[in-house]
């Protein structure tokens, strides 16, 4: 029996290569995508990780400053303690370097001891190029470049110039290319420290020390025994791995997923092209059937059917996944579109842990499809089916599973994230979706018992939809995948309008003056690339200039295992109006300092509207250029959204921000413009202040509201452009199932068709019949899809974003275009069934009703 089984199967595949290739190359492009994405995150992140423990090495601990530096008095203080076997100065900015071309590239730059750098950080000693002096690693001025710093800069000749320009403030400060080090990652120069100290002004400054213990040293009574001051944290090696990972794990979540769902709608296309080749071969079946083979038999046949397509499609999608993320990585580098490991180009780095994990998901999805085509075979009635008769109508099923699973689905769209994964909306998306699918056959029933009435006295429509309530189960399935498709592209219409409408009226809100002027593009690199006071003053006197309000923004670094967020210092005057608050300001008590939160510092750090902020107030110490600095006790005044740093950013004003640090540099310049300013000729006085100043007023860039806001939609745009795809590839596959499904029922009634003609009905009544059908179907399956879209948007604005980024957004449903989409379904639904009743209502049909004569 087996045999007779392996041979029946086999039959079917080699025969019917076209119609069964569409369910292999629907299980292989969901594994391609899915492994494709997972190959791309792993070798970013391992990338990524390799490079931050080549740069920090492996120390025991790492002294951080909070915020800025620290003074260096407190490293002589560390290296003397009799637990200490090393320990390792480091200066570690970011700023800009000239190019040959003339434009400015990012670059961080490392001031270690080289005396002590090769013992904690191999990677970061210094080697001097032939010809250079021994002692290069400790002049001043000279520095020695990583291989990516060396092929950013290279020139025609294919070697770095033997000079750079470094930028400090607004002024350009030359150094010596000497050597070479072996750090990997983005672009780096590593100098002397002293030499760094006194290149960007932060003599007696260091922003970290490395630490390596002496064996059996507790770490705990270390650090309790050195009493560290608040502004210093200190962290383990694993610390700077966890900030990798946590700096893009919500992003890689939430694109797999996306990824997976191209194998979801996949198992739809299984089922439908296994549905037609079980009605096609619903006579061979019953034949076997009559032969001995058993139900249960019949059900192992199609399974077996669709193992065979999920395992030649996972194979296929491995190797096509391979190749795309290949390409990705060459084309793309390690940016994975979210901006978050910009600069570097990771090796492609294959797992074949991950080719089985998504090679056996993909079978698995093949495994679901088929199983209900399965019970279809299983289920034949032999003697009706060799007859050419269709099954009788099955009992409806009960409606109490669908509201279960819908109910479900509701409560677990609230539950709180998983490590930061919102793990329990993903599953209520899911259950929402499988209850909406499995009540069908009741919303069939509701809508169309209250119908059939109404069009009792026309035949057409009546034919039509009596068969769409009395086969309220086929119904149901066959427009399964429309809904599971169309509720994915209502959902994702709805959470990317909302979001782009969120970030549309955020951009008004935050950008309210008509020039904005920056010292730096990346905020990573405020400390170094600013503009002084005496340069604001300069363009606040420009003609032609109304106002002028600065902001200051530095990185500050309140948990070891997470990304830094930002502090900024800008003029807040009426806060309800300058920050897109989530409510109204709350009043400060006397004494404290008024701080404004954004969302993700509210998840992440339990900074609450009307409480005091203790990690801010504990730890906060800027530089203080005056020599010694303020202690303030921080007020949560507000909460704000911030669509621009996702991992958090405190306000406060600038005034507040001066006055307890004593820093009065800024990084941007806001100017509202009188009336008739010609802004071309602005932008160039405002590079003559520069130039006047510091001599080099080309390093400001400058940027209008509307430039501004146009480049942020774009990228916005660009960002969510695979979503469009996703939704089209969805309704495709929801189409395709129609058409199968519909192919299917036309064969197994082609005596019905076959008795209409012969009862008087031309073709084109009988086609008007079955495209009838497709209209009342995918009707049903329209506002089906359109319920569950809806409830998951709900779900996915709600939940899943804020649980993943820590934003919200409003909620903006486009009815017009969602109407629109549904309408499309329903026509292209309509067409897809006439066009699969044609063959039904042929010569064939009434040829089949003389074979029982």
């Amino acid at each position: 029996m087996r045999a007779l089984l392996c041979t029946f199967s086999w039959q079917e595949l080699r025969h019917h290569p076209w119609r069964n290739a569409a369910a292999v190359i629907a299980v292989m492009l969901g594994v391609a995508l899915a492994f494709s994405v997972q190959l791309i995150n792993a070798s970013a992140l391992s990338e990524f990780s390799s490079a931050v423990r080549s740069v920090n090495g492996q120390p025991d601990l790492a002294l951080r400053a909070v915020q800025g530096s620290f003074d260096e008095a407190l490293f002589a203080r560390v290296a003397h303690q009799p637990q200490v076997a090393v320990a390792s100065p480091v200066l570690e900015l970011a700023t800009y370097v000239l190019k040959p071309d003339g434009t400015r590239a990012p670059l961080r730059v490392m001031g270690v001891d080289a005396l002590v750098v090769a013992q904690v950080a191999p990677a970061l000693m210094p080697v001097p190029q032939a010809g250079a002096d021994r002692l290069a690693m400790l002049a001043p001025a000279t520095v020695f470049l990583n291989p990516a710093a060396r092929q950013a800069l290279r020139t025609d000749a294919g070697m770095p110039p033997a000079t750079l320009q470094l930028q400090s403030g607004l002024a350009l400060r030359t150094v010596r290319v000497a050597g070479t080090v072996s750090a990997g990652g983005a672009a780096l120069a590593v100098m002397d420290i002293a030499a760094a100290q006194e290149l960007f002004g932060k003599l007696g400054q260091l922003t970290r020390i490395d630490v390596r213990l002496r064996p059996g040293v507790d770490r705990a009574a270390f650090l309790q025994s050195l009493q560290l001051p608040a502004n210093i944290s200190a962290g383990e090696p694993g610390d700077a791995g966890q900030r990798v990972s946590n700096l893009s794990r919500a992003y890689r979540v939430n694109l797999t997923v996306l990824a997976l769902v191209a194998l979801f709608t996949g198992a739809f296309l299984v089922f439908s092209v296994l549905s037609l080749s079980v009605a096609k071969r619903a006579q061979q079946l019953a034949l076997l059937g009559v032969l001995g083979l058993t139900g249960r038999e019949r059900l192992v046949l199609v399974l077996v059917e669709s193992g065979v397509l999920g395992l030649l499609g996972s194979a296929a999608g491995i190797v096509l996944g391979t190749g795309l993320a290949a390409l990705a990585l060459r084309v793309l580098g390690g940016d994975l579109g979210g901006g978050y490991f910009a600069g570097e180009a990771p090796a492609l780095q294959w797992s074949g842990a991950a080719a089985l994990t998504y090679g056996a998901l993909g079978v698995l999805a093949a495994l679901v499809g088929a199983w209900w085509p399965a019970r279809a075979a299983q289920k034949l009635p032999p003697a009706q089916t060799l007859k050419g008769l269709s099954a009788a109508p099955g009992d409806a099923t009960a409606h109490w599973p669908s509201i279960i699973l819908i109910a479900a689905g509701a409560l677990l769209a609230w539950a709180p994230p998983v490590f930061g994964i919102p793990l329990a909306a993903y599953l209520s998306v899911a259950l929402l979706l499988v209850g909406g699918i499995t009540a069908l056959p009741w919303l069939v029933a509701l809508l169309y018992d209250r119908l059939a009435p109404r069009v009792a006295r026309h035949l057409l429509p009546l034919l039509a939809v009596e068969r769409a309530r009395r086969v309220r189960e086929s119904a149901a399935v066959a427009v399964s995948g429309v809904v599971a498709a169309l509720s994915l592209a209502v959902a994702l219409t709805v959470m990317v309008g909302s979001f782009r409408g969120s970030v549309m009226h955020w951009l008004d809100v935050v950008l309210p003056a008509e020039l904005y002027v920056r010292s730096a593009t990346a905020g990573s690199a405020s400390d170094t690339a600013y503009f002084t006071p005496e340069f604001v003053r300069g363009v606040a006197r420009l003609p032609g200039v109304q106002r002028v309000s600065t902001l200051r923004s530095s990185p500050l670094q309140l948990a070891p295992g997470q990304p830094a967020l930002a502090l900024i210092a800008r003029d807040l005057g009426d806060a309800a109006r300058n920050l897109p608050l989530l409510a109204p300001p709350l009043p400060v008590p006397p004494g404290q300092v008024a701080i404004y939160v954004s969302e993700a510092v509210v998840d992440l750090y339990g900074a609450r509207a009307g409480a005091v902020f203790a990690p801010l107030s504990d730890s906060f110490r800027a530089v203080a250029f005056d020599g010694h600095t303020q202690s303030a006790t921080f007020f949560v005044a507000g909460v704000w959204r911030d669509y621009a740093r996702q991992f958090g950013a405190i306000a406060l004003d600038r005034r507040d921000f001066e006055r307890l640090t004593g820093d009065r540099r800024v990084n941007d310049l806001a100017l509202w413009l009188q009336a008739g300013t010609d802004v071309t000729r602005l932008q160039q006085a405002i590079r003559d202040v520069a130039e006047q100043q510091s001599g080099a007023g080309a390093l400001i860039d400058f940027a209008s509201v509307g430039e501004i806001r146009a480049s942020s939609l774009r990228i916005f745009d660009r960002s969510f452009a695979v979503t469009y795809w996703l939704q089209a590839v969805a309704i495709a596959i929801g189409l395709f199932g129609v058409a199968a499904s519909f192919g299917a029922q036309v064969l197994a009634r082609r005596r019905e068709f076959g008795l209409l003609a012969h009862l008087g009905l031309t073709r084109r009544q009988i086609l008007a019949v079955v495209a009838g059908e497709g209209a009342a179907w995918t009707l049903i399956g329209a506002i089906a899809g359109l319920a569950l879209g809806l409830a998951v948007s709900v779900v996915l604005v709600h939940v899943v974003n804020p649980q993943s980024f820590h934003w919200t957004m409003d909620l903006q449903v486009p009815w017009l275009r969602l109407l629109a989409l549904c309408a499309a379904v329903v026509v292209a639904g309509t067409a897809t069934a006439w066009l699969a009743g044609r063959a039904a209502a042929g010569h064939d049909a009434v040829l089949a009703v003389k074979e029982d004569w």
